[in-house]
């Protein structure tokens, strides 16, 4: 008995520990912003804040607007009705998760360029030069709006789309029987109805546009996200960044409080709703040819087209200088990055939640959990702020105990990006695992004591084996967004270091655009991967 209550109480208290660890990012944050200048603070409240928070309001407004009307509609769409080419907008409208924020814009400033595909092919049509044909400028925040909305709608559309296909039967049947149009159907009874799901995914959605660095730059959009990045890598001003990213972290963590609401009310709707389940009303014809073209935009526009742009582009570039030194270097880095992040998040993300299964306390995998809601940037201040004063009081000690003098030990190493990735991700860990073990009765644990297993034994020859899908499912999501993770990169990667996603990034930066397609290309097919998971999982559901 003595033993099993150290097994339980020493991986408690590494869950604890580990749970610490994710959180001191955000500890090191608030812990400077406590002790901030007020004169800094003064002068970003003044000068600074209010022209990036008015352009940052601006697109969070517009984005989460946009993508409410796409992403409902299009759920609406696939669960309302049944029509011919139904199946195939079921899943193809997850195909722009695969694309990045950063890569679409890349690419539409590319397609949408003077001398880009687009306008010259609408010159040569209609037969006018370059000074007679007008045409929207892209990199504005309707730009910006415009954009992101269209890639960043699937995680309305999966919210929204799951509460639909959990509707009643007879709400809508009571709603048609009284006269109400399919229009009216869906604005007066399903919306209303789908109100948390939809706050769901808005929530994750406006996550997503506060974290973006690099769309928001291309498109010339002053954001607070931005402002950060400036402030510390042009001004080389932490302590400014790190008050901007304190006033960033309250609105995320109003963000986290609408999700987390909106979780709790759909939880609850679907527990209430057990009747019998809408079925689709099938249609033919003209409107079903109509509801297939406007379930067929989102999908052009937030993935075949910057696809097919890529493709033609990197053609080219292969067919004219082959796959550069570079390119293969910094494919390499990405795969070793990403590789070393996956497997110590799982890691870490088995442990916190087998200690939980065990002591049947959340609470260290609710908080560490919440480290997917801080933008990278903002992780990247945190991890600043902490390792660094880790790094003066090792180098002090070592340098006053044994006169070595050891210079920084963690910042400038990939240890640091490593790290970041860990705490950014470790949420997708915890989440997979989690919904592994909620597979696993507790007759199965009953059983393995009975069989004279201690605790160690349930985790790792019972537990471990059972959890395996989960694993690998939460791994490849893991993998995924190490790849695609572009700010908290780009601020903490080793000098001379390049991943495929900042590889890409500088690319732009210089205006050479044919040159970043590949890279571009190589993140969206990876970018594949969970959404392929994801559709399977969808057609597992039904």
């Amino acid at each position: 008995m003595p033993k099993k209550k150290f097994e339980f109480s020493s991986l408690f208290s590494l869950s604890g520990l580990l749970t610490l660890l994710a959180c001191l990012p955000v500890l090191a944050l608030v812990w400077t912003a406590l002790q901030g200048n007020s004169d800094i603070w003064e002068h970003l409240i003044r000068y600074v804040i209010p022209p990036t928070l008015v352009e940052t309001s601006l697109l969070l407004l517009g984005v989460g607007l946009l993508t409410i009307l796409i992403g409902t509609g299009s759920a609406w769409i696939v669960t309302a009705y049944q029509f011919h080419g139904r199946a195939f907008l079921d899943w193809a409208l997850l195909l722009p998760l695969a694309v990045p924020t950063y890569i679409i814009a890349y690419s539409y400033i590319d397609i949408l360029h003077p001398i880009g595909p687009a306008q010259s092919l609408l010159r040569d049509g209609l037969g006018l030069d370059m000074q007679q044909l007008w045409f929207p400028n892209i990199r504005s925040v309707w730009g910006g709006i415009f954009l992101l909305s269209f890639v960043l709608y699937p995680y309305v559309y999966l919210s929204t789309r799951a509460m639909f296909l959990m509707q009643s039967a007879s709400l809508i049947e009571v709603a048609r029987s009284l006269g109400l149009k399919p229009d009216q159907v869906f604005l007066r009874v399903a919306m209303p109805l789908a109100r948390p799901a939809i706050a769901v995914g808005t929530s994750l959605v406006l996550m997503e546009t506060i974290n973006d660095i690099g769309a928001t730059e291309f498109l010339g959009i002053k954001t607070l996200t931005l402002s950060i990045y400036s402030t510390w890598i042009n001004q080389s001003d932490l302590a400014s960044a790190a008050q901007i990213a304190i006033f960033m972290l309250m609105i995320i963590t109003f963000l986290v409080i609408i999700e987390r609401l909106g979780r709790h009310k759909q939880r609850y709707m679907n527990s209430a709703q057990r009747s019998r389940l809408m079925s689709p009303q099938p249609i033919k014809g003209t409107r079903a040819l109509i509801l297939f073209g406007l379930g067929l935009i989102p999908v052009c526009i937030g993935f075949l087209i910057p696809f097919s742009h890529l493709l033609v582009e990197s053609y080219k570039r292969i067919q004219y200088a082959g796959f550069s030194e570079y390119l293969l270097q910094a494919s390499m880095n990405t795969l070793t990055l990403a590789s070393i992040a996956t497997f110590i998040t799982i890691l870490i993300g088995f442990l916190i939640v087998s200690a939980a299964r065990f002591s049947r306390n959340t609470w260290f995998s609710r908080i560490a959990s919440l480290g997917y809601a801080i933008p990278g940037t903002v992780l990247a201040i945190g991890l600043m702020l902490s390792l660094g004063a880790l790094d003066h009081a090792v180098a002090d000690f070592l340098e006053f105990k044994l006169g070595i003098s050891t210079g920084l030990l963690f910042l400038g190493t990939s240890f640091t990006l490593i790290y970041a990735y860990a705490v950014r991700f470790l949420a997708i860990s915890i989440g997979g695992i989690e919904s592994g073990y909620n597979r696993i009765h507790g007759v199965i644990d009953d059983a393995a004591r009975n069989l004279g297993q201690n605790r160690r034994g349930i985790l790792w020859r019972v537990h471990f084996p059972l959890l395996r899908p989960a694993i690998i499912s939460a791994a490849l999501l893991i993998f995924v967004d190490c790849m695609k993770e572009l700010p908290a990169t780009l601020l903490l990667r080793p000098l001379n270091m390049e991943t495929l996603a900042t590889q890409l990034y500088a690319e732009a930066s210089r205006g050479t655009y044919e040159d970043g397609a590949i890279a571009a290309l190589l993140i969206v097919l990876v970018g594949l991967i969970p959404v392929i998971l994801l559709a399977r999982m969808g057609k597992t559901g039904r």
